[in-house]
């Protein structure tokens, strides 16, 4: 039971840092690129955008759109800290 758990926790760490690695690529182009048409940036809108939804349901309608990415990305933090937290102590028969 603890290597399936370990395993679970493993996938959501892993999930985690990739939506983490994506959403701060998505802030650092949207900073960077002046174009909005850009296709790179309409690339990580559509790759993001899925992330940013639970964000969006807590936040006050008409919240800019960096501060959702930024709430976001707190969030992911969060989750991938926790994940790998879990991960340590699953691994080390604690949990």
């Amino acid at each position: 039971m603890r290597e399936v758990a370990f395993r679970v926790v493993y996938l959501v760490w892993f999930l985690a840092f990739m939506a983490t690695i994506y959403l701060a690529l998505h802030m650092l182009v949207a900073k960077l690129i002046r174009n909005p048409e850009s296709k790179l940036l309409a690339f990580l809108t559509i790759m993001t955008h899925p992330l940013t939804v639970p964000a969006r349901s807590f936040l006050a309608p008409g919240t800019p759109e960096t501060r959702v990415r930024g709430v976001t990305l707190g969030l992911l933090i969060c989750v991938w800290l926790l994940s790998r937290t879990l991960m340590i102590l699953i691994g080390s028969g604690l949990a």
